[in-house]
């Protein structure tokens, strides 16, 4: 079996993998790294979920390692580019775990933000540069950034990048790079435009394929239960009761999340360990050691500290949350289905999730079939089973715009809460809402030395949502 080490990475960079769990590389990675070490320019073809930002990112760093330069002011070594913010967010947060035990400076640069920090940030010089193109475009037609010192240009998920009308920019910045440079291009599809500015932007490279995820995805049983915020932990509990499930990996979207989690099925009876960045790595190691060898049955975890976890024999995936990120779902689910086996992914949906949900779903070109469950034993307002509502239909009456009609359990409201039912109406002799100083909203008048709120300047195509903080 390969590892890290035998892939000639320096000391430093597999110190950090080991502190941050990583065992045995993915097969994209154990295909890229060697070559990307040498200096290769190399045409990746792989989806997300495979390990490629770890397949470009620890090879750079070792051959920033090869070099004693220093950036110039206003000019990065290397550059990165990603089509969305999320993305961009990811990768410098990954670049960030694996350089740990290094001096590199990273600038993450997208849309949506300020950019005057960007600016500043930018103006001693940066090793490494992750950027969303339209934001990267404003930094250099402000003269606040140059390729002029570009060593090392990634061009990643480069479909997307056409989905997203993004080529004339990506034309625009490849124009401005150095004529000698190492060029790392990857992309889960090979469409003629793609394949001809692949064929334009690399020289000489090796090819590097993988198996697509959706080709694990198909092993794998997938279903989606909709249930209140507040019943997540009574319904994980009525899942746990299921025999079928022999080994389990349960993801939370914040480490304060896996704790609670974690208490709650200690104390129901369940033997559960968590793993996250707060942990110290001998606990982890012991949670992780014990989720291999069966003598717990139940793992909770975070995207960040899960990435580079390789256990056979999960039975199932639970989402306890629904990731923000649609890419990193696939991630999860990746975990099951492993060696040619079968596997489940189920996802507890709350009612402020469904916007994830639908971003899931576009991503993996289907809808996740929707199952009942039943909750277990807890202290919650209801024991009865949760009726079976798809909250992704459109009903109402006619007249009604197609507004969803409310729902909820018998004698409770709607999804509303406070003043408001679910369609925001106020109930009966609620009078007008106030604010606190007791006068009517309306009537209230403006205090004229608070400025007007603005709007943020969000250049097209910087991605979907901002990443929410862990």
């Amino acid at each position: 079996m390969t590892t890290f080490s035998d892939l000639g990475l320096p000391a430093p960079i597999l110190q950090a993998l080991t502190a941050e769990g990583y065992e045995t590389p993915t097969p994209i990675q154990a295909g890229a790294i060697p070559h990307v070490l040498a200096g290769r320019d190399l045409l990746g073809i792989a989806q997300t979920g495979t390990g490629k930002t770890a397949a470009f990112s620890l090879p750079i760093l070792g051959r920033l390692m090869m070099s004693d330069a220093r950036p110039k002011p206003r000019a990065c070594r290397v550059l990165v580019l990603s089509p969305t913010r999320e993305l961009a967010s990811q990768i410098e947060a990954n670049i960030i775990a694996y350089a740990k035990f290094l001096r590199f400076s990273t600038t993450l640069v997208f849309g949506g933000v300020p950019v005057g920090r960007q600016i500043r940030a930018c103006a001693p010089g940066v090793d490494i540069v992750v950027a969303t193109p339209g934001r990267l475009i404003d930094l250099l037609n402000q003269r606040a950034l140059t390729l002029d010192e570009v060593g090392v240009f990634v061009l990643d998920e480069a479909d997307r990048m056409l989905d997203l009308g993004f080529m004339r920019d990506i034309q625009k910045i490849v124009s401005l790079l150095p004529k000698k440079r190492q060029s790392l291009f990857f992309s889960a599809t090979m469409p003629p435009a793609i394949a001809k500015l692949a064929s334009n932007l690399l020289s000489n490279p090796v090819e590097v394929a993988v198996a697509p995820v959706s080709s694990t995805a198909e092993r794998i049983r997938q279903s989606v239960i909709f249930c209140p915020t507040r019943d997540k932990q009574a319904m994980l509990h009525g899942l746990l009761a299921d025999d079928t499930i022999s080994r389990a990996l349960v993801f939370t979207r914040t480490k304060h999340g896996a704790d609670k989690v974690v208490k709650y099925l200690n104390a129901s009876g369940f033997k559960a360990d968590a793993i996250h960045g707060n942990k110290s790595q001998n606990a982890r190691e012991r949670a992780l050691a014990a989720f291999k060898s069966g003598s717990s049955r139940l793992l909770v975890a975070t995207d960040i500290a899960a990435r580079g976890i390789d256990v056979d024999g999960v039975s199932h995936v639970i989402n306890f949350d629904i990731p923000n990120i649609s890419e990193t779902y696939v991630h999860r689910i990746g975990r099951t289905a492993r060696a040619g086996a079968d596997g489940s992914a189920i996802s507890l949906c709350g009612e402020d999730e469904r916007s994830f949900l639908r971003d899931v779903e576009r991503l993996i070109r289907q809808k996740v079939p929707v199952v009942e469950g039943k909750l277990g034993s807890v202290s919650a307002p209801t024991q009865a089973e949760v009726p079976y509502r798809d909250p992704r239909a459109v009903r109402g009456r006619p007249g009604q715009g197609g507004k969803p009609q409310a729902q909820g359990r018998p004698g409770q409201p709607g999804s509303g809460t406070g003043r408001h039912g679910a369609e925001g109406a106020p109930r009966p002799n609620a009078g007008p809402a106030r604010p606190r100083d007791g006068a009517p909203a309306q009537n209230r008048p403006r205090d004229a030395s608070r400025p007007a709120a603005q709007g943020t300047d969000r250049p097209r195509g910087d991605g979907r949502r901002a990443q929410q903080p862990r």
